[in-house]
């Protein structure tokens, strides 16, 4: 807990620890099924990054039953259902409560090895940053919800959310060189690696032009399509990024973003970054890139060129 990790670890024994956390959320699509393999998505994304594997989960539900109509939560838990399905992950139980508002994820139960879980800190000076997904889903559902997002980046953006970090956590596990690893989720890109070199003697280059993102989004952030999360991340953070002379002022707000079911972000050294890499392309994940780099200075800084 003191270093902001994605989840919690408890030792069972010496060669066998769970993996426990939470999390849910009310709706960022329009289509209910879409919005439970989501959820569930999302919610599963913290026990990759911590080096396990998702074994058991528990519905979290909150339902406006007297506002709408009981096949609107049937579409939302077949969506979840069948997202777990997907990932090998069995549902035993959950709890519901009546509410204003749909609001629907997951309490997740993983194991690992006590000797083979990842933090999110730990990443060491020369290290490579391999991003997992591209950039821009919440500049991209704020679009969708004021009506100004083209159905290609909506059916993108949807995609993305969609895609389990399953196989990038799979081939994780094979590697003995992983030095630190988290998933990029509500406080950005930036906000998530921060919390990688904070209290360290590191600091983060990002290579601006490397970072991958939804074709459709630069116009988006330049008109000033942007998600309230956007702002409160920059503002919280802004005082610890460095903008390099060549880094377009656009790719900054991208990298705040908020993002729901984001990729992972993960550290390791170079020559296994390359390897790593790779093997992601192999095995589908397009978007996987190298974009950045752990360094000695400026400690506890990010910066951008």
């Amino acid at each position: 807990m003191e270093n902001a990790d994605d989840a919690g670890v408890y030792r069972l024994r010496d060669d066998l620890a769970i993996i426990q956390t939470v999390d849910f959320f009310t709706p960022i699509v329009d289509d209910p099924y879409t919005f439970g393999r989501i959820a569930v998505t999302n919610a599963l994304s913290d026990v990759y990054a911590m080096g396990g594997r998702p074994l058991t989960a528990m519905n979290i539900v909150c339902f406006p039953i007297g506002k709408m109509d009981i096949s609107i939560l049937r579409e939302i838990l077949r969506g979840g259902l069948d997202q777990m399905r997907e990932a090998n992950v069995v549902l035993v139980g959950g709890h519901s409560v009546e509410d204003d508002e749909p609001k629907y994820g997951l309490s997740v139960t993983g194991i690992v090895h006590p000797d083979r879980v990842l933090a999110n800190r730990g990443a060491i000076p020369g290290d490579r940053l391999i991003l997992t997904k591209a950039l821009g889903s919440g500049i991209a559902s704020t679009a969708v919800k004021g009506g100004v997002a083209d159905s290609a980046l909506q059916k993108r953006s949807v995609a993305a959310m969609i895609e389990l970090n399953r196989k990038a956590a799979e081939l994780m596990a094979k590697r003995d060189d992983i030095h630190a690893c988290t998933d990029i989720t509500g406080f950005g890109l930036l906000g998530h690696a921060m919390e990688m070199i904070e209290g360290s003697e590191t600091g983060i280059k990002i290579y601006a032009n490397a970072v991958p993102y939804f074709e459709g989004v630069q116009e988006l952030i330049e008109t000033g399509i942007i998600p309230g999360g956007l702002v409160r991340n920059r503002k919280f953070r802004e005082q610890q990024i460095e903008k390099g002379a060549n880094c377009p002022a656009w790719i900054i707000d991208l990298l705040f973003d908020p993002q729901t079911s984001g990729g992972l972000f993960i550290s390791l050294p170079e020559a296994g970054a390359k390897e790593l890499l790779t093997e992601m392309r192999k095995a589908g994940l397009l978007d996987a890139t190298i974009i950045g780099e752990v360094v000695s200075a400026p400690q506890g800084k990010i910066v951008i060129e």
